[in-house]
């Protein structure tokens, strides 16, 4: 057979393989459904694990590597996860960026959860008021969310995924309101630090506040002329507001990274990140020593921050980022090498890595 039928049987082929997927996400969506009239859980690690053992015992039989066939169906899994009416904690208001990520994420279908704090998001997971949460970790200009990173140490929840997403910062106001006679700017502090640039213009007195679709949401209510708040796009629109002007972000590469939160980190996908956090001895060479450990094996750093441990003054906890996962051979082999050289280690998760 010529090299052109050969791709031509891989096409149809492939065709068939989308459109039996495709019959697999809307029998799954069926399911979410009735386990939404039923009361129970979306989430069912019991049955994911059934049926990943079943499809490895069939891969078996046709001679196919039951690792590859995992690979595959765990992001199977993961899609149809996804449009079973999943819910997701997140903190701020309708409009918030990070309801933006989890849209992103999770798809347009995904039911959302404001809380007003990051603590809260956290504890919703925690005590399974909703399957997962997703919090901001650091934005490429003003570097990392503090609380987020506290957090993570503090919980058991695993991070699961992550996502980045291009923050577009908009001027919003009520409809009466003209960009000349605004006095008061009120958003959260991490966007009015983005948009330094603009507001150095405007003269006016900036007020910090716990979100950014809230401070839209406040102006509304208080029916403030005066003032404008900074937000998304989406914001303005689901607050029936008017905005003044937008892209008033310093730097156009704006974005903000986000980590999904779970009772259990992800599967190998074969394109993943770990996430760590751990201390050494305060004594030369002991950074250096546990950096040695990925150098000699090629692991690849990705990010690594310092953080007081609020213990003892000048001695810190590391945040590090590495690529690879938890349950692949080269990673367990540098995490158990970790565990001998660190006073403190623990994994936040791995999880594949955003796109």
């Amino acid at each position: 057979m010529k090299l052109d039928e050969l791709r031509s049987k891989i096409d149809e082929t492939d065709a068939k393989i989308v459109k039996l997927i495709g019959d697999r996400i809307r029998i799954a969506l069926e399911i979410g459904e009735e386990k939404k009239q039923q009361g129970k859980p979306i989430n069912d690690t019991a049955r994911e694990d059934t049926v990943l053992e079943n499809i490895k015992h069939l891969a078996r039989q046709e001679n196919i590597s039951p690792e590859v066939i995992e690979a595959v169906y765990q992001q199977i899994i993961i899609a149809c996860r996804r449009i079973q009416g999943i819910e997701v904690a997140f903190q701020g208001e309708a409009g918030a960026y990070s309801e933006q990520a989890a849209q992103q994420f999770f798809g347009v279908s995904v039911t959302t959860k404001p809380y007003e704090t990051l603590d809260e998001v956290f504890k919703a997971v925690e005590q399974d008021k909703t399957q997962f949460g997703i919090i901001p970790v650091e934005n490429s200009l003003e570097g990392s969310i503090s609380r987020s990173y506290d957090l993570l140490l503090e919980s058991q929840l695993k991070v699961c995924g992550e996502i980045e997403l291009r923050i577009t910062h908009c001027l919003i106001a009520n409809a009466g309101a003209r960009l000349d006679l605004i006095k008061r700017i009120y958003s959260h502090p991490q966007a009015l630090g983005q948009c330094k640039t603009f507001l150095k213009h405007l003269n006016c007195e900036l007020i910090p506040t716990y979100d950014t679709a809230g401070s839209v949401r406040m102006i509304k209510e208080q029916g403030i002329i005066d003032g404008a708040a900074i937000a998304s796009a989406e914001a303005a629109t689901i607050y029936g507001m008017k905005t003044l002007t937008c892209e008033i972000e310093d730097n156009p590469n704006n974005f903000t990274r986000f980590f999904i939160l779970s009772e259990k980190d992800s599967p190998p996908s074969g394109n993943d990140k770990t996430s760590i956090v751990f201390s050494v001895k305060h004594k030369p060479t002991a950074l250096y020593n546990f950096l040695t450990e990925f150098i000699t094996r090629g692991i690849n750093l990705t990010k690594i921050e310092s953080r007081p441990t609020r213990q003892r003054p000048w001695e810190y906890n590391f945040y590090m980022d590495f690529e690879g996962h938890r349950e692949d051979k080269i990673s367990q082999e540098v995490l158990e090498a970790l565990e001998e050289r660190s006073l403190f280690l623990k994994i936040l998760g791995s999880y594949p890595k955003a796109r």
